[in-house]
């Protein structure tokens, strides 16, 4: 199977020729924010809400002067430090510090994965499409077009560290003060922006947007693993090492330091020149790393709907069997000490007593599950979709003008979806019983925790079901799809510890599922998810076949 090589663009005319890189900048920003006027507002209010509720709730549950002492005896623990941040924030440990330890670091990398999609949705994407071409041969500079991308991510990141700041300050919460709150807006501002930089290097590398959106998120990975890994340290290096560790380290609404943004400034700047520099040295669709060539003949799997279809997500795939199963081995390694890590945090506890249970230890896992549970749909919505971007880039039309039915091609990748979506539950469950099992030392957990992540599978196939469903018949909503993991995570996850009425979890097809191992099998559900599944998918595809294919 050849690769296509890339032509390079011949330079455009006018003021671009005379050397202005930037011609066209402003027309290309506006374009952008309109394209994202509601993508954007999603994002930015939806981590404005969170952190104004989080913000709410910690005031709400540590009012008390026993309550925060009691928490600090839990936080200031080697685990409590690894799922939270420096063990500073405790020496005063107000309802502004306890935000700032507990939410910063989480919050951070939400920032930071949009700041990353915002880029690569603005560059790569844009010459993966083809579209980038068209663009730049009109009169526009050769680095306008990351100018533009970085430049709205550079807003949009402000923008919400103004709201974060003002929306906190305004609350009248005890030690919350508005110039914590500027400090704690502009930590995650200054994430965000360091990523959008990083971004902007990975964009220059491969040919494809989701190879550099998972470069990006890859870095994003390692720099919140030092994070963990170095905060329960007495000198906290690998932290050091980390521009989430840097965010952590202005101990907002406890000292109030900004010089550590400075540290992020400087990478971000570094980055964004490296980016400059490293796009001058490719062509217009093309990526720094050569193409790898294929064979002269395809294989026999390739000419096979479902064997083309793997090939095509084989990366996504890995991707997320490989860091699902080291987040599980992560928290699974803690189910031993949960008991002792967890027994002074009020809002678990209840959680966990809500959940039930014979130990504190299949307690928590069957909390952690729901959340590897929602990643794993996280990966299920990506894998369900690729039908609808393969439609827009117009490489659906080819295929279908063949032999090749409908159903067979969006069936090929709904499989790879589903059983790559249980594959990765299996995985999870693996990861998870191991580390647990060993850390519990009960080997029974194995057994257990692999057919806690494997009951979840029916709720990924309805999952699956539902963005088939809006590919088929809704092609242009197709993205509500990704509805189903939000707020699933919100309802199943943070429902939990906020305490939200019952009936709103049994909206989401996770709520269904049994909290194994805690709670008792129950096989009802679970024939009735997989029927809704089954039925979900045959109406998706039948309303695909119906309708006209969409190419822009």
């Amino acid at each position: 199977m050849t690769t296509a090589t890339a032509t390079r663009t011949p330079a455009p005319t006018g003021s671009v020729a005379g050397g202005n890189a930037l011609a066209g900048t402003g027309t290309l920003i506006r374009f952008n924010l309109r394209r994202d006027r509601v993508r954007l507002p999603v994002w930015i209010v939806a981590l404005l809400l969170g952190t104004l509720g989080t913000a709410n709730n910690y005031k709400t549950l540590y009012s008390d002067p026993a309550d925060r002492a009691s928490l600090i005896k839990t936080m200031d623990s080697p685990g409590g430090l690894a799922m939270s941040g420096p063990p500073h924030y405790v020496s005063d440990y107000n309802v502004g510090a306890i935000l700032g330890h507990q939410m910063l670091g989480f919050t951070a990398v939400m920032v930071a994965l949009m700041s990353v999609l915002i880029i690569t949705r603005h560059t790569r994407t844009e010459e993966e499409t083809g579209r980038a071409e068209l663009v730049r041969s009109t009169v526009v500079g050769r680095h306008a077009q990351l100018t533009a991308a970085l430049t709205v991510a550079v807003i949009v990141n402000l923008v919400l560290a103004l709201l974060m700041a003002f929306g906190l300050a305004g609350a009248g919460t005890d030690g919350i003060d508005t110039s914590g709150s500027l400090l704690y807006g502009f930590a995650h501002a200054a994430v965000g922006i360091v990523f959008a930089a990083v971004a902007m290097i990975t964009v220059q590398f491969t040919a494809h947007s989701r190879g550099a959106s998972g470069m990006a998120l890859a870095v994003l990975g390692v720099a919140y693993v030092l994070r963990a890994a170095g905060d329960p340290s007495s000198s906290g290096a690998l932290s050091w090492l980390s521009p989430i560790g840097w965010a952590q380290r202005t101990y907002v609404y406890v000292d109030n330091r900004w010089w550590p943004l400075l540290l992020c400034l400087a990478l971000a700047v570094a980055c964004a020149a490296a980016g400059f520099v490293l796009s001058t040295r490719r062509d217009v669709g093309a990526g720094l790393r050569a193409a790898r060539l294929g064979s002269p003949e395809a294989s026999e799997s390739l000419s096979r709907p479902f064997g083309f279809a793997l090939r095509l997500h084989r990366s996504t795939l890995a991707g997320f069997a490989i860091g699902l199963f080291l987040m599980s081995a992560m928290y699974g390694s803690i189910l031993g000490n949960a008991e002792e890590t967890l027994k002074n945090i009020d809002p678990i506890q209840e959680a966990l007593e809500e959940i039930g249970g014979a130990s504190m230890a299949e307690s928590f896992a069957s909390m952690i599950m729901v959340i590897i549970a929602l990643v794993a749909g996280v990966y299920v919505v990506m894998a369900s979709l690729r039908p609808r971007a393969e439609e827009n880039a117009g490489r659906a039309e080819p295929l279908l003008a063949t032999g090749l039915s409908r159903r067979s091609w969006v069936g090929s990748h709904l499989v790879v979806a589903m059983t790559g979506g249980t594959a990765v539950l299996l995985l999870s469950g693996i990861g998870l019983g191991l580390a647990g099992a060993a850390s519990a030392s009960d080997g029974s957990l194995f057994l257990k925790l692999v057919g806690a992540a494997l009951a979840y599978a029916p709720a990924l196939w309805v999952t699956a079901g539902i963005a088939v469903v809006l590919f088929g018949w809704f092609p242009r909503a197709s993205a509500a799809a990704w509805i189903v993991p939000v707020y699933g995570f919100v309802v199943g996850y943070l429902g939990e510890l906020l305490q939200f009425p019952d009936w709103l979890n049994l909206v989401s097809p996770f709520g269904h599922v049994p909290q194994l191992p805690a709670a008792e099998m129950e096989w009802t559900p679970m024939a009735v998810l997989t029927l809704v599944a089954a039925g979900l998918v045959w109406l998706g595809l039948e309303g695909f076949r119906r309708r006209d294919l969409e190419t822009k």
